[in-house]
């Protein structure tokens, strides 16, 4: 049986019936001509749901991608450093001494993985460093993922021994020219980095790095491109903070501070463990986004209240047709 059709088979209630639901509406999305923007918060990309995630990309079932500046650098971390990563499965068993252990060998700790920070971040932070210099010498600006296309299409970074670069999702979207939108990219281990060295004066500036209200000026390019289209894009959000709640503002901006004629997003889906009843905005029902002007009455909605490193890889898989 395929995941397709153990999903059609067995995710038939409750929240296993709004992973099934929020799936084929994904794939009716598609058919009907419209892109998709997918988000990424959390750790995903340590999480590896490039697994999956690339091959929606290479096969045109994610047309852009806003995603913290964490998920943006870890897949390129676990791509170089793959062979150094440690697994801690009885992490929550960890005392502070352990952590302090932890650091001391240099090991980050992401939930039950570690990253190695000699073998990973300062990897990545010698390759870039050279583009920002060269920018900021030249007086050109980039967004954060262009410098990190640059490093894929130069062939800068070796790969690790153990890692399939069929499973980087940057990769992918490198090759597919994707546009990726980075808010807060400076609240990242490269964005301190770069912070780091303007504070050093080895930049001049922050100007070779275009972040804020440039990274939203790009979202309402790519929504004014496509809000012609038969269908406008669909939204669909791993988690929650910055990486879903930046780009899906950019309607309501068009519309009310623009007084542009501006359709809402053609679908929704979001896959969430946070609580409405604490008043997060990232666990608000999708029905709230109406009253902002996000959303229609109309529009498809589903949430699915579950862990994303288990529900996002299914619901690729159902796109797929796995």
């Amino acid at each position: 049986m395929t995941i397709t059709a153990f999903i059609d088979e067995h995710y038939r209630h409750f929240n296993a019936a709004a992973l099934r639901d929020a799936a084929r509406a994904y794939r009716e999305c598609l058919d009907s001509g419209a892109h998709m923007l997918v988000t990424l918060a959390g750790a995903m990309s340590t999480g590896e749901l490039g697994r999956s995630l690339a091959e929606m990309i290479r096969q045109g079932k994610v047309h852009a991608i806003c995603c913290t500046g964490a998920n943006l650098e870890e897949d390129l971390f676990n791509l170089v450093a793959h062979h150094l990563y440690r697994r801690v499965p009885h992490y929550r068993d960890l005392t502070p001494d352990d952590e302090a252990a932890l650091l001391e060998e240099g090991l980050a700790r992401v939930t039950d993985t570690c990253i190695p920070e000699g073998d990973a971040i300062r990897v990545l932070e010698k390759a870039i460093l050279p583009l920002w210099k060269a920018a900021d010498q030249a007086g050109e600006r980039h967004f954060p993922h262009e410098y990190f296309y640059r490093l894929i299409r130069d062939n800068a970074l070796e790969v690790s021994p153990e890692a399939d670069i069929k499973n980087s999702w940057l990769v992918a979207a490198c090759e597919k020219n994707l546009p990726i939108f980075t808010p807060g990219w400076e609240d990242s281990t490269l964005g301190n980095i770069f912070a780091a060295r303007v504070l050093d004066a080895t930049l001049s500036s922050t100007m070779p790095v275009k972040v804020g209200p440039e990274i939203m000026l790009s979202v309402a390019k790519w929504y004014r491109e496509r809000k012609t289209d038969a269908r406008t894009p669909g939204f669909f959000q791993i988690g929650g903070g910055i990486a879903g709640d930046f780009p899906i503002c950019v309607v309501p901006m068009l519309r009310y501070d623009l007084e542009e004629d501006t359709p809402v997003w053609s679908y929704f889906c979001q896959i969430s463990d946070s609580t409405t009843s604490y008043g997060s905005y990232s666990g608000a029902e999708p029905n709230e986004k109406i009253t902002w002007g996000k959303l229609g009455p109309e529009t498809p909605k589903y949430i699915v209240e579950s862990d994303a490193s288990i529900v996002a890889p299914l619901i690729f898989a159902y796109v797929l047709g796995w």
